[in-house]
């Protein structure tokens, strides 16, 4: 999977913004201002998702290429490798998955104004 293809994917969800807080490498990809995905521009190695803590923590013991959120709430974030030790596929599912956790996690009101 390549950057551009990730971006694209990510840019079509509804609300969804991006923006690099921390330095001009790290583009963090938002809905309604929350963040869903965290990964480095220039090397795509690794997305960072958020994920159900359960099924977080079964996904790694599953697959070597899924760790513990780098810099992030370990409880919450995964470490996606884009490496091809993790199947685009499983990287698309657990974007959707990330993102829903964070939309339906804001505010109704706010939901709505971005549907």
């Amino acid at each position: 999977m390549t950057i551009t293809f990730f971006r694209e994917y990510c840019l079509a969800k509804t609300g969804t913004s991006e923006d690099t807080p921390f330095d001009e490498n790290t583009l963090c990809l938002r809905v309604g201002g929350k963040i869903f995905a965290i990964l480095d521009i220039d090397q795509f190695e690794s997305v960072n998702l958020k994920c159900d803590p359960e099924w977080a923590a079964e996904l790694r013991e599953q697959f070597p290429g899924i760790q513990p959120g780098y810099h992030m709430n370990k409880k919450h974030w995964n470490t996606v490798m884009a490496d091809g030790s993790v199947s685009d596929k499983l990287i698309l599912e657990l974007t959707d998955h990330s993102y829903d956790l964070v939309f339906n996690s804001l505010p109704s009101k706010i939901r709505a104004s971005l549907t």
